[in-house]
């Protein structure tokens, strides 16, 4: 049939009904909507960039997350990978719990990854043979060597449960020692975090506090730092420290803070018997204000002058000896 006697513009009609396009072309006509940011594109190098800026303000923020941590909502530490093919074998060695063992597909075997592998099949820890591109996705493009341990989040027991239950267990008789903790104000090294738990551990402490914000969590270098003894220290969150400080003074714990200029020098203490919770702040800042306001006494370590000030793992292991020495004394 012609079209207005112009050539070239024959059509031919079709009978009967015909099958409409469902919409496809009125949705083609409305486009996309606007363009996205660079930085909201993933494959865009503004988008990586990003990435790496909200990871090192998390970092900074001390919010606990390493380098090898997996964010989930909100920003929070959901799991944690240790990578290399060293630092995985040391991590099986310390018996730090994982979810699952990571091997690169036709890895080159050499005698780390070996013992990796025969360690965790001891333990139980399944064995997954995983692509390149997933590894890389897995550690945030980290060196990983072909090897990647997945570690599941810490189970962080409440402050004040913790300290209520150790109180009344310790009344009833079922704990021998009067109660003792360590809480933390502004630390943010995992490793202190982990060198800590070694010492609470070693005299018969019953847990370390840490604040939920701003401060250091069991991440996997706390876990290797602490040699294994996490697992048998609970370490409980509080959401303030300070209202936690409280409530342990409420239960009868007394709260000592450790400091270099103190009201009283360690050697002297006399509460060492009593329930206590040693307080430390981290090396450069001390303890804060506030949390000094709400400490029973201001507990200072005998040291050299040349020496200004310790090193907060090794001021806690200092001051649990004490505390150790003197109860076995009474």
């Amino acid at each position: 049939m012609a079209n207005n006697g112009r050539p070239g513009a024959i059509r031919k009609l079709k009978k009967g009904p015909t099958t409409g396009t469902g919409g496809h072309g009125r949705k083609a006509l409305e486009g996309k909507g606007p363009t996205p940011k660079a930085e909201d594109r993933p494959y865009h190098k503004a988008y990586k960039s990003k990435q790496l800026s909200e990871r090192s303000e998390a970092k900074r923020a001390g919010g606990g997350r390493s380098a090898g941590a997996r964010s989930g909502p909100k920003g929070r530490a959901t799991e944690e990978v240790v990578t290399g093919r060293n630092s995985v074998v040391e991590a099986l060695r310390a018996g730090i719990p994982a979810k699952a063992l990571h091997v690169a597909i036709r890895i080159e075997m050499d005698d780390r990854v070996k013992e990796s592998l025969k360690l965790a099949a001891e333990r139980g820890i399944p064995l997954l043979e995983t692509g390149k591109p997933e590894l890389d996705r897995m550690t945030d493009d980290a060196v990983h060597q072909g090897l990647v341990l997945q570690i599941p989040p810490y189970e962080y027991q409440d402050a004040y449960d913790l300290a209520e239950q150790t109180v009344e267990r310790w009344k009833k008789g079922h704990v021998s020692n009067a109660p003792i903790f360590v809480a933390l104000d502004g630390i943010t090294d995992p490793r202190n975090l982990g060198a800590i738990i070694r010492s609470v551990s070693a005299f018969s402490g019953h847990g370390v506090i840490v604040p939920e914000r701003r401060s250091v969590g069991v991440t996997a270098a706390a876990w290797k730092t602490s040699a294994g003894a996490a697992v048998r220290v609970p370490v409980a969150r509080a959401s303030n420290l300070n209202n936690a400080l409280k409530q342990f003074k409420s239960m009868g714990i007394f709260v000592l803070g450790l400091d270099g200029d103190g009201d009283v020098s360690l050697p002297d203490l006399t509460l060492a018997t009593e329930p206590v919770c040693i307080v430390v702040g981290s090396e450069g800042k001390g303890l804060s204000r506030l949390v000094r306001e709400n400490c029973d006494q201001i507990v200072s370590i005998p040291i050299d002058s040349a020496m200004e000030s310790l090193n907060a793992s090794m001021a806690v292991g200092i001051s649990l000896y004490e505390v150790s020495r003197q109860r076995a004394a009474k």
